[in-house]
């Protein structure tokens, strides 16, 4: 009872930082590859709604006609034993018609697919992608090997631009799904696949690992941001910069601690010595939005929280909680906080 107790709380604790994104709708397509998707689904919808609802008034009308003649009135079934023509047209024009119907969604499903297919690819951006237990890493390929980089947890996006996703699992399967801009796609280890999208508005759109990959699995999200052109150019000019250096006695101690701890075991920080790719890059930390992939909100105290103790907010996650003393814990925040 007390671990339910407990696992209920975490829940309800988590669910608050995703507030911060968008809820995800997609009935709202923001893009041609969501539109798409909604059009075969309200097809779908509005056939299976018209069967039940033949099905409803066939069951009514069998019970209306049914004989009233009590419960041990034994039932007239001599036009059926005497091949009466009405029952039998009946069926007929029912499997006529169901047969018909699947058909037409077959059609449908098929004419969508090859629409999916068909997204012009003309000066298309490269991302990436690659799922973690539990977080996503990105990087942003280009024919200059000079601009690319890498970040995490979240995606910019140009308004009006194709996006070709390259989309790789490192441990286990997991599952892309941004409802407002595509359908899912699974991302399996050892493979490959690629998953295409365009975003025709600004706006944030939330996205979510749509695959159980194990505990953490409902708090690995994906936020994408479609930005106008000019806007995304300066973010991802930010993105191609070093790690900003630490202009006061407070965020340079801030540095030092981080370059003396663990945390350059797994993290990378560019321009300083810290190299590994086992964790997100935290180049620019200070300017995402969340932490862990969604579950919390990315600010002092709750950054704080989880250097200290990240199990007690995402039991499972493979990052270690790491002691430090509470002035050094403080200038550790303000020079991650700093990273922008």
């Amino acid at each position: 009872m007390k671990r339910r107790c407990r696992a209920l709380a975490i829940a309800l604790a988590a669910a608050l930082p995703l507030a911060a994104f968008a809820a995800p709708d997609m009935t709202d397509a923001a893009g041609p590859q969501a539109a798409h998707i909604l059009q075969l689904w309200r097809v779908t919808v509005l056939v299976c709604s018209a069967v039940f609802a033949a099905v409803l008034v066939a069951l009514l009308w069998a019970v209306w006609r049914a004989p009233r003649g009590g419960a041990d009135a034994p039932a007239d079934v001599s036009g059926l034993m005497h091949g009466e023509p009405g029952p039998r047209r009946s069926v007929v024009l029912a499997v006529g018609v169901s047969s018909v119907l699947l058909l037409s969604l077959l059609l449908a499903s098929v004419t969508t697919d090859r629409a999916l297919a068909h997204l012009v690819l003309r000066d298309a951006i490269h991302i990436e992608l690659t799922a973690h237990q539990w977080w996503w890493s990105a990087r942003y390929d280009d024919p200059q090997p000079s601009r690319m980089f890498t970040t995490a947890n979240e995606l910019h996006i140009p308004v009006g631009r194709p996006v070709i996703l390259t989309l790789n699992a490192s441990d286990v399967i997991h599952s892309l799904w941004v409802p407002q801009l595509a359908g899912k796609k699974d991302l399996i280890p050892g493979r490959s696949a690629t998953l295409t999208w365009r975003a025709d508005r600004a706006g944030t759109y939330r996205g979510q690992c749509a695959e159980f990959c194990g505990a953490q699995h409902a708090w690995m999200a994906l936020s994408v941001s479609a930005d106008p052109p000019d806007q995304y150019e300066a973010w991802a000019a930010q993105q191609r910069a070093a790690a900003a250096t630490p202009s006061e006695s407070r965020t340079l101690r801030g540095q030092q601690v981080f370059l003396g701890a663990s945390c350059v075991m797994c993290h990378n920080v560019s321009g300083t010595d810290a190299g590994a790719q086992h964790g997100p890059d935290l180049s620019h930390v200070g300017s995402r939005r969340t932490l862990a992939a969604g579950a919390l909100p990315n600010d002092d105290a709750h950054l704080a929280a989880w250097i200290t103790n990240p199990q007690a907010h995402k039991p499972g996650v493979n990052m270690p909680g790491t002691a430090f003393a509470p002035d050094d814990l403080q200038a550790l925040v303000a020079y991650l906080r700093s990273l922008r």
